[in-house]
């Protein structure tokens, strides 16, 4: 009788393309991140609890919705949330175009930019303007009441706070979340002279020539396409924590490259999806 009901349900939310409120309120609880003194905010991991019922409803809308962003949407450089792409299969593309531009003693120059708060920020206008642009329209309907009115409340220890309405960022500890995040950043610009990396937000850029000024200028090029890009779509990259390193096996330097007016950090070595690279 349950599965009867629950299939009743489910097949009711595909019809009117309406999301339950009962299925969009979250319970956040704080886990303390080691060695971190408890008084402050920042020390606290934030891990948020959704009802099963939701989670299930998801799974059936995420096996529908599937085939149509993973067929037209997703960007050949996108290796996040795909079947057969891993984090090793990234790291090894990568570590392979930097090889090969070492064989040919050409400059391999790339800037690991880190993005703040990607799926906590993202602009649900923007997002839903996303979903009806490249998804049949009742998918548009489903996800505009999907995102709408969700909240929150806190519990720590046996206390637990008022609700707070979300108004921004995919929904935390969603089977949604993700791939709503890969859609809303399907589209990030990339140049011929460069290759783009990108592992859900973890992203590179790379460049590449024998002359320095040339590899950084292709380089900074990428980036200003991806600096008017992030402010039409409100996405905030942390310039001062992203890193621009330069591999070479010549003693020489490459020029500053910025984002945003600031420079980037150069760096002699960088973590990429767990994996140190350096010069």
């Amino acid at each position: 009788k349950i599965i009867v009901a629950l299939t009743e349900i489910f097949n009711a939310v595909l019809r009117i393309q309406y999301f339950p409120i009962q299925c969009k309120f979250g319970q956040i609880i704080l886990i303390p991140k080691p060695g971190k003194p408890p008084q402050e905010a920042a020390s606290y991991r934030p891990i948020t609890l959704l009802s099963c019922l939701s989670k299930l409803l998801e799974k059936l809308i995420l096996k529908r919705l599937k085939p149509l962003i993973h067929e037209d949407i997703t960007p050949d450089h996108q290796f996040g949330f795909r079947e057969k792409h891993s984090t090793v299969e990234q790291v090894h593309r990568i570590v392979k175009i930097i090889g090969n531009d070492l064989e040919e003693k050409r400059i391999c120059s790339a800037v690991f930019l880190d993005i703040k708060q990607a799926f906590d920020t993202v602009w649900h206008i923007g997002l839903l303007h996303k979903i009806k642009k490249h998804l049949p329209h009742q998918y548009y309907l489903l996800f505009k009441s999907y995102l709408s009115e969700r909240y929150f409340q806190v519990k720590q220890d046996q206390e637990l706070s008022e609700y707070y309405l979300i108004q921004a960022g995919v929904p935390q500890g969603s089977i949604m979340g993700p791939i709503l995040y890969q859609l809303y950043t399907a589209d990030i610009p990339t140049t011929e002279n460069t290759v783009t990396a990108t592992f859900a937000d973890d992203t590179a850029i790379l460049a590449s020539h024998r002359d320095p000024l040339e590899t950084t200028n292709r380089l900074q090029s990428a980036l200003n396409q991806i600096n008017t890009w992030t402010e039409k779509w409100r996405v905030k990259i942390n310039e001062t924590k992203s890193a621009h390193v330069t591999f070479t096996l010549r003693h020489i330097d490459t020029p500053n490259v910025h984002l945003n007016g600031v420079i980037i950090p150069k760096q002699e070595k960088v973590k990429y999806l767990g994996i140190h690279l350096d010069r």
